[in-house]
Order: C-alpha cells, then structure tokens, then sequence
C-alpha cells in the first residue's frame, strides 16, 4: 500500500477515532442499573442491533463491522496478520478437537482469519498440509498427533499456542511499523508471563516451561528457571527487564496484571495519532477498538452477573480517547 493510500486510510481512522469510546462512556456504561438497560444504551451507541441482546451475539457482531471497516480502507488485509493469524490458530484448535471427538468444527469456528477454517480442517483430516502455510501445518500435525496418542487436549493447547506466539513475535520482528512491533512484544510477553505464573501455582518442572514458552524478548532459560522455582522468583526476575513495572500488578492478581499490560499498550499506541503515513494509526486503532470490546464484554458479563460497579472499575482498560 503507498503513502497516499495509507493517508486516505488514515484520514478515515481519524474521523472513527472520534466515535471510540471515552473513559466517560464506559463510566455511563457501568452507571446502567442492570442488564437490559446496559444493552439499550449500547444499541444507542451503534453496538449489536435491533435483535441482538446477548453478550456473545453482541460482542460478535462489533468484531465484524471492525474487520469490514479495515477492508474498506485496503485491499491488503496482510497488514494485520499480526491480529487475524490468532483466529487461524484458534481454528487450529478447533479443528484438532473435532477431529479427536468426531464432531462438527463449524460452531468452534471463528472468522477473521488469513484462511478459511475449512481448509485448516479439511488439511488436519486429510493429513495433507501442502495447501496451507508451514507454521500452519506444523502446528496442526503436531497438535493431532499429539491428542490421538495421549488424549490430552491442555497439551494439544499448549502447542498450538506456542505455535501462534511464535508466529506473532516472527511478524514483530520482520515489521517496519512501530505499532505492530509493539503489539506484539507486549502481547507475546505477556502471554508467557501468564504461562510462567499459572505453571509455577502448579509446580510444574523447568521441562515443562522450555516446552511451553515461545519466542520473546525474555531469556526462556532464565525465566523457566525462574518459574520452576516458584512466583517470587519469576517477579525477581522480571524486574531485570522491561516489563519490571509489572510485577507490581502481578503480586496482586492475573487480572491485575492483564489490565496493566493493556493499558501499557494502549499508552504505547496514541504516539500513533500525530502519524500521517504508515499503517501504524490503522494498528493503533484496531487495537483501541479491541480494548473498547474487551471492556464492554467485561461490563455486559459483569451486569449480567449482577457484580458491583466498584469490582468493574477496577477491571476496565484505558481508553484510547
């Protein structure tokens, strides 16, 4: 995509940018009295429709107008492989598990992809991968052989996911746009944070970590040593790195933690609005819409579960606006 294609597009995220949601939308948001009052106020907004008034039917449909929205503004959806090759892993799974349990994949099956979950599937049931990438068809041979010797579908997880952080690092690595490297340090890094710390509450071995953490800015040996040995560890350790702010967060809860990496990148992505040129405000700004639907998500489940708006404020990210 040139320079001046990308300043059309990005004079169109300007205007979108506008419609995001500010801290003081959420903060009506979370105001709403229950459930089917929270819903009217986001159909008010633009999100769902006349008939939608579940979460997941919801939620569904805003990750879709976001994706068209993206087509719209360019033909080379590629640009955003960074996010869409996580649905292809996740499609990986899916048609894993289908195939061990001999049932449908098409309800597992999310869109959004860089291909058609079918023809992940139809590959994995054929046991013929040369239609689809390598990292694509390694993954999927080793998740099925994996499932159909041992039954176990945590392992067949940990190897697909593996797979997909890798890939994600490999794309920051190989991308000249700042926002897309910084996504997917952070995204990657937190994602084996997060490995590091479920697998030390469960002892797990230092064998267990080298298998299970992928490719990032840390030093796998250093941190499954690290977690082997237990969660003050894994903390000592990351406060040599980058991401020592962290470990503040971390002490409290995993969803403390998870908070504080969103907004780390969000506060790492609005540099992107004085960017005339590249793809970076597009990244930027899917990455804002992602957090806005992750908060709206948050506050329709909260709702739903009658939780007290003081618990869902401790939850919500930052906004980009």
């Amino acid at each position: 995509m040139s320079k001046k294609d990308f300043t059309y597009a990005v004079s169109r995220i300007r205007m979108k940018e506008n419609l995001l949601f500010s801290a003081k939308t959420i903060d009506r948001l979370i105001a709403a009295p229950d459930y089917d009052s929270l819903v009217r106020t986001l159909a008010e907004l633009g999100y769902g429709s006349d008939k939608d008034d579940k979460e997941q039917d919801i939620i569904s449909l805003e990750q879709k107008k976001l994706w068209s929205l993206m087509g719209e503004l360019t033909d080379d959806m590629d640009v955003f492989n960074v996010f869409r090759i996580q649905n292809d892993f996740h499609n990986i799974k899916a048609s894993v598990k289908a195939l061990y349990t001999n049932t449908s994949p098409e309800s597992m099956f999310v869109s959004g992809g860089t291909v058609s979950p079918q023809k992940l599937y139809d590959a994995a049931k054929k046991r013929d991968y040369s239609d689809v990438a390598p990292e694509f068809a390694e993954a999927l041979d080793e998740a099925l052989n994996t499932i159909l010797k041992t039954g176990d579908g945590q392992l067949c997880d940990i190897i697909v996911d593996k797979a997909c952080l890798n890939a994600v690092f490999e794309i920051g690595e190989k991308s000249d746009v700042k926002a897309i490297k910084d996504y997917a340090e952070v995204f990657v890094a937190s994602s084996n944070i997060k490995i590091a710390f479920r697998g030390a509450k469960l002892n797990k071995s230092r064998d267990f970590f080298s298998k299970a953490l992928s490719r990032s800015v840390f030093d796998n040996d250093k941190l499954s040593i690290a977690a082997a040995k237990g969660t003050d560890e894994i903390c000592d350790y990351l406060s040599t790195t980058k991401f020592k702010d962290a470990t503040e967060f971390i002490k409290k809860s995993m969803s403390a933690f998870e908070k504080w990496c969103d907004d780390f990148l969000i506060n790492n992505m609005k540099p992107q609005k004085s960017e005339p040129f590249s793809a970076g405000p597009l990244v930027a700004y899917i990455i804002a819409k992602l957090n806005e639907i992750k908060s709206v998500r948050l506050i329709l489940v909260a709702k739903l579960n009658g939780l007290d708006d003081s618990k869902i404020n401790e939850r919500i990210r930052e906004m980009y606006v």
